[in-house]
């Protein structure tokens, strides 16, 4: 018997500490991509591990990435644990994406002056030119398909989800209960836990979050960091920044700012790459412009290599990355804006030193006006001593004899010319 307690004390002490009985909250707030959708799956795969009773994922996003998207689905539609999105505060919106993720919840909320919908692929995929298109038609149907069975399989309004993929359809709140898009609205979280108290789920489990503990399982720094750096815009600016920076370190002698802005920067973007589905042919383009921009430093090409690198880069900025959510794309004017700049810039520094470069160098300090004496006889030329040194002298008014008071009247390099002072 006595055994047998001791077998059973490590699992006793697991249970107590596993956090049986809990409510996890995540909150989701901005573009659905690799790193919310992450964090999203971690938090429940936590839940599941901790034995916690709820899960609810406060939910404002005006959409993202298609890949993310479906991680986030599959990972509510297989939770073990119920979960509740619920979209809120006021002012929140589960738009694009973020309706796929709505319409997956064990439980649908929403808050007063909050909105769903608008899940066509145009408004996932940018703008898609022509409706007719059977490469078109293909992704509508496909998105209407999948946002339809999610709906039916948590038993909601699969016409009007099918709407929101084919026509844009946008519902509020209100409208979204009535419709039986949604379960219930709850003005904050505290409510939204009063009014899931004995709310019965499709499968018979009955919910019972009253009195029960809220965790709240808040993104990590690195999260956060791969949310900012899952932006198409800030990693084009970061990879912009680090090619030119080591452009402008490789053109220019020494260890400079060149060197220290540019390192970081690319390593950011290197690491923002891996998050977003980019395109090899984009990135050739880009790497082939900065070659041509950086031969043309050194080759008399009259511009003729700088205008094919500057526009090698424009076609390979529009086609780095494959990304179809207008939310979570490069846009025009950033990359007008930042080779714009960056270009202004380096060829302005290098400009500017290429000139500096053609100048003779000019002697720091001057020794015109300074009284020497002649150590030789100048007839013309001789060593006089001026300021504790030798220097080769050439006499204007020759002869010079040795010991004689000299004054320079001008410096050429390492020559100077003088004139007879005469005695006090």
């Amino acid at each position: 018997m006595r055994r047998l307690w001791r077998a059973w004390i490590p699992v006793l002490v697991l249970a107590l500490g596993c956090g049986a009985g809990e409510i996890l909250k995540l909150t989701l707030k901005g573009t659905v991509n690799p790193a919310t959708s992450g964090y999203v799956v971690r938090g429940l795969r936590e839940a599941h591990e901790r034995g916690a009773a709820l899960v609810v994922l406060v939910l404002d996003t005006p959409g993202g990435l298609d890949s993310a998207m479906k991680e986030i689905v599959e990972a509510i539609m297989t939770s073990a644990v119920p979960v509740v999105v619920w979209v809120g505060p006021a002012g929140a919106r589960a738009a694009s994406a973020g309706t796929f993720i709505l319409l997956a919840a064990h439980v649908a909320a929403m808050a007063p002056g909050t909105s769903t919908g608008a899940a066509h692929p145009v408004a996932l995929g940018g703008e898609l030119p022509d409706k007719e298109d059977p490469a078109v038609q293909k992704l509508v149907n496909d998105a209407a398909s999948r946002i339809r069975a999610i709906a039916e399989a948590r038993g909601r309004n699969a016409d009007w989800a099918e709407k929101a993929v084919r026509q844009s359809a946008t519902l509020t709140a209100t409208e979204a209960l009535e419709l039986g898009v949604i379960d219930l609205i709850a003005e904050s979280f505290p409510d939204l836990l009063r009014k899931l108290e004995g709310f019965a789920l499709r499968d018979g489990r009955v919910l019972s979050p009253s009195g029960l503990p809220v965790r709240e399982l808040s993104m990590t720094f690195r999260d956060q960091l791969l949310a900012y750096l899952a932006d198409p815009n800030l990693v084009y600016i970061l990879l912009m920044l680090g090619l030119y920076g080591l452009i402008y370190e490789f053109l220019t002698p020494g260890v400079g700012l060149g060197l220290v802005v540019g390192v970081p920067s690319l390593l950011l973007a290197l690491f923002g790459l891996q998050l977003l589905p980019i395109s090899f042919v984009g990135v050739g383009l880009i790497l082939f412009g900065i070659a041509l921009i950086v031969l043309d430093v050194f080759t008399p090409s009259y511009g003729l290599l700088t205008l094919g690198g500057l526009t090698s880069l424009v076609l390979g900025s529009l086609s780095l990355f494959e990304v179809e959510s207008p939310v979570v794309r490069l846009s025009w004017t950033t990359v007008a804006a930042t080779l714009g700049t960056l270009t202004a810039i380096l060829f302005f520094v290098l400009a500017k030193g290429l000139t500096a470069q053609r100048h003779r160098p000019r002697p720091l300090t001057t020794l015109v006006g300074l009284v020497g004496e002649a150590r030789d006889d100048l007839n013309p030329e001789g060593w006089i001593f001026v300021r504790g040194e030798l220097w080769w002298a050439q006499a204007e008014d020759p002869p010079i004899t040795r010991g004689e008071r000299v004054q320079v009247t001008a410096q050429e390099g390492r020559r100077l010319r003088v004139r007879r002072l005469p005695k006090p």
